[in-house]
């Protein structure tokens, strides 16, 4: 009977611990940083529609991938929020087609 009892207390601190954790990391806000992901680390689609799923980045820093960074420090990294992305993105197309 003990052993049911600590094994019981031991599976409820385990747990416990596993749902901290849980709120912990989603109280971590991200966002969306783009011209920071490595060839084949972005995290979803890119600007230019050529896929839509993460790993598919084929150069390094390409302004049209992101990654998701811990809020507020994406600028630290050197990358722009989407609106940023997006108008360099198409200066960066305008002149390619001049």
């Amino acid at each position: 009977m003990n052993k049911n009892i600590a094994a019981a207390a031991a599976l409820a601190t385990v747990m416990t611990l596993g749902a901290a954790n849980a709120v912990e990391a989603a109280s971590k806000k991200k966002e969306k940083c783009y011209g920071v992901a490595l060839a084949g680390q972005n995290d979803c689609g890119n600007l230019a529609g050529t896929h839509s799923c993460a790993g598919q980045s084929t150069v390094d820093n390409d302004i049209g991938e992101w990654r998701l960074v811990p809020a507020g420090t994406c600028k630290e990294l050197g990358g722009y929020d989407r609106g940023e992305a997006k108008k360099l993105f198409k200066e960066m197309k305008a002149k390619k087609n001049s």
